[in-house]
């Protein structure tokens, strides 16, 4: 591996962490640069579960640091999306992904509308709802976004936030850190699947990883010092960016071949 590629997945960590750790949707541009040096989807999904399990790990101390992150309401969401991340781990082995991303790209252009919609309705928590025992609808909704995590990751963080926002009551600041202590607990359930099917580059996805808790510190940092209003935007932002990316409107692995010869 030349310097100019490990450089190249340094960086595509640092921005995918620091996408991941502040709204979601980062992995698309670390899936992009693995696709970009010529592993297959399935093998740069499996690859990018190592930097996801570094940089939430990272993010999620950080938070908790910080004391935003708390634990003990998410116990009951926790385990259906581990369980759920089990399934979608062994449904990506060997699916096809085209149908999946536009139908995700549909739903990521639909939560823009809720967030410039109606924004003091989510943006700040419902303390009664955060109070209440967990109904077997929210347990089930956590089970799927599971799947949908064990599956193929990028993403998941909006769904993620939605539940935890509209669904469970919570602010987006504290959805944003107990979103990615969620995932930090089923990542490595997830990641075995993957390793036992002979699936993940070690190498590069460890590199990506180091790039990925670099910026999970910073926008972990960042969501405390700037608030809920500097998370909203980053979020608009990056829905855009992904959305375009999965409709074919922009593609990343392009952009890259025109300034770097792997």
């Amino acid at each position: 591996m030349s310097y100019t590629i490990a450089l190249l997945l340094i960086i595509s960590g640092i921005i995918a962490g620091f996408m991941n750790t502040s709204a979601g949707g980062g992995s698309v541009i670390s899936l992009a640069v693995l696709i970009f040096l010529g592993f297959p989807v399935d093998i740069a999904n499996a690859t990018n579960r190592v930097a996801v399990l570094m940089q939430t790990f990272t993010s999620s101390l950080s938070f908790h640091k910080q004391k935003m992150l708390e634990v003990r309401p998410t116990l009951q969401l926790v385990l259906p999306a581990v369980s759920g991340s089990i399934l979608g781990a062994q449904i990506a082995i060997d699916i096809n992904l085209y149908i999946i991303e536009r139908i995700f790209a549909v739903i990521l252009l639909i939560l823009i509308l809720f967030l410039l919609g109606k924004p003091s309705s989510f943006l700040f928590g419902k303390k009664e709802i955060q109070q209440k025992p967990k109904s077997w609808w929210q347990i089930g909704i956590f089970f799927l976004i599971g799947v949908y995590g064990g599956f193929i990751q990028a993403g998941v963080g909006y769904f993620m936030l939605a539940a935890l926002i509209a669904g469970a009551g919570f602010d987006l600041v504290r959805a944003t850190a107990i979103k990615v202590w969620i995932v930090f607990l089923y990542s490595p359930i997830a990641l075995l699947v993957f390793v036992i099917n002979g699936a993940v580059q070690w190498k590069y996805g460890l590199l990506i990883g180091v790039g990925g808790m670099m910026g999970a510190w910073i926008a972990s940092h960042l969501a405390i010092t700037k608030g809920i209003r500097f998370i909203k935007w980053v979020i608009i932002i990056v829905i855009l960016i992904t959305s375009a990316q999965l409709f074919g409107l922009i593609t990343i692995e392009k952009l890259l071949r025109n300034y770097i010869t792997v």
